[in-house]
């Protein structure tokens, strides 16, 4: 799987497009991924582990290793206020 995904620094998400659609269509899913951004945001706040977030932006798909920070109804907020939308992340570990 992760042959696809190609490595971005966290500095340069700032510069990405992020389209407003979901990129997982399954009810399950979705649902793993949020408990997914719950184990990483704990695991953030804790034990400051960085994780691997798995997402697409406009282009194509990426993959970011970081510590999370925060978490919105809406974003992963990662150190420096850099956000990632919740409905473009694939999956997070």
């Amino acid at each position: 799987m992760t042959a696809e995904f190609t490595t971005i620094e966290k500095e340069n998400i700032t510069t990405l497009m992020f389209p407003k659609t979901d990129v997982l269509d399954d009810e399950n899913e979705i649902k793993r991924r949020i408990s997914e951004i719950n184990r990483a945001l704990a695991l953030g706040n804790l034990e400051h582990s960085k994780i691997k977030i798995f997402f697409e932006d406009s282009e194509s798909k990426k993959i970011v290793n970081t510590t999370v920070w925060a978490v919105t109804d809406k974003n992963v907020v990662l150190k420096q206020g850099v956000l990632i939308p919740i409905n473009r992340i694939y999956k997070l570990f």
